[in-house]
């Protein structure tokens, strides 16, 4: 398997600028005192990104993703974050391998 050059530059000009949003948020805060409802905001906001970016793919239509999103409410009603994200990727697999 050979890559390509353009593709490795994507790649870690893609990395580089990840990186870089995730650590400036770090620098621009750090030694900053943040009120409780900031804090609060801050807590949810991987939560909206990951419903940010999956939620297109629920607007498909097909059973095995409206069902999948049903578990992943379920489970957010009672799990934190990652347990909520596996239980809703592992129920959405295992419904599109049942239902197509």
């Amino acid at each position: 398997m050979i890559l390509h050059l353009p593709a490795l530059l994507a790649i870690i000009v893609m990395a580089l600028v990840t990186y870089l949003t995730r650590i400036s948020g770090y620098l621009l805060l750090t030694g900053r005192c943040l009120s409780p409802r900031m804090q609060a905001i801050m807590d949810i906001v991987p939560g909206c990104v990951l419903v940010a970016v999956i939620a297109p793919d629920f607007a498909t239509g097909r059973p095995a993703d409206i069902l999948g999103l049903l578990a992943t409410i379920l489970a957010a009603t009672r799990f934190s974050l990652l347990p909520t994200m596996l239980c809703g990727i592992i129920t959405t697999g295992l419904l599109r391998a049942v239902l197509g």
